[in-house]
């Protein structure tokens, strides 16, 4: 049955390091830009079709009558977050859902705030990011990095990702997600899917030239990840997510990070037309962004994740407007 719903239109001290492409960010001071800051927090196992079954999230009734997930959740990520990590059940106004963090990390906070600025020079688009992850217990899942840093961008081609960000592309069905059943499958966006049910979308993709439409149509995002240790220069990395998750080679972005008294200060940077298969950043465009934090050797889902915020270049209504500097 086709799971159908509706969408509405260390070191103490200062180290800096810089990525081995040439520094595009060294000429902001970053004291002189205007940011916010958002709370990034554990999501467990919460799924894209997760948030529309009502016996299991307490909105999924006003998500799948129109209301977006920062409607309702901006402000509650440091409750949210906390209780989801402890893996007990889930206490809401309207009663008590089930757990949706079966194997809980002991000893993992359930939220980070962090800062966010972004800018450009009128070539390129930086984004900024700091914050303290705290003490973190070592998961063991990724060996090579104690922490990554994770950008996602929509320009409005990708419908579920202006409702929910990076939810578009997490499934049930996905590595460590409750429907994987043993499988590594990534993220992926819900229309490359023949057939989406409550269990995700399986392996089964739409015929190749219905793909080609979407993918003509900008139906994908771009991400852009520093992926960090205290000590040793950041590893940029950047690619896209439509069918699969999958890295650009070579990448096109850059990243610079300090890590100072235990608080990150992670910058990463692109041409703001990065040419054919990336999202480009022009002023008429509004944009949706989300951050997603790995700490203490985490991999796959265990993260933190903000929701959807908006983002524009040199000016208009936004969350965030990436100023010319």
């Amino acid at each position: 049955m086709t799971f159908a719903f509706k969408l509405v239109a260390a070191a103490s001290g200062l180290a800096a390091f810089s990525g081995a492409a040439p520094s595009r960010a060294a000429g902001i001071d970053w004291a002189g830009v205007s940011g916010k800051e958002i709370v990034l927090f554990y999501p467990g196992q919460s799924s894209w079709e997760w948030s529309l079954t009502r016996s299991a999230m307490s909105g999924a009734k006003e998500f799948t009558e129109g209301k977006n997930c920062d409607d309702c959740h901006i402000g509650e990520e440091k409750t949210m977050g906390p209780q989801i990590a402890s893996g007990q059940p889930r206490v809401f106004k309207d009663g008590t859902k089930p757990a949706i963090e079966p194997v809980p990390i002991a000893g993992k906070r359930g939220y980070i705030p962090a800062t966010v600025k972004f800018a450009n020079d009128g070539t390129n688009l930086y984004v900024h990011i700091e914050f303290a992850e705290g003490a973190q217990p070592d998961a063991k899942q990724d060996p090579l990095y104690d922490t990554k840093v994770t950008v996602m961008f929509n320009d409005g081609g990708v419908p579920e990702a202006n409702r929910g960000g990076c939810f578009a592309a997490c499934h049930d069905d996905s590595n460590g997600m409750p429907s994987a059943k043993g499988a590594t499958r990534t993220m992926y966006l819900p229309r490359t899917r023949a057939k989406l049910t409550r269990q995700g979308g399986g392996d089964t993709l739409k015929p190749a030239e219905e793909l080609a439409k979407l993918r003509a149509d900008g139906y994908v995002l771009d991400f852009w990840e520093a992926r960090l240790n205290p000590g040793a220069a950041p590893v940029a990395v950047n690619g896209t997510m439509f069918d699969k998750r999958e890295e650009a080679a070579p990448a096109v972005v850059t990243a610079e990070a300090t890590l100072s008294d235990g608080v990150w200060a992670v910058t990463m940077s692109r041409k703001l037309d990065a040419g054919p298969g990336f999202k480009t950043f022009t002023g008429a465009g509004r944009y949706t962004v989300s951050v997603a934090i790995h700490a203490g050797h985490t991999a796959h889902r265990f993260h933190y994740v903000s929701f959807e915020r908006t983002m524009r270049i040199d000016g208009g209504p936004a969350d965030f407007v990436a100023v010319k500097k």
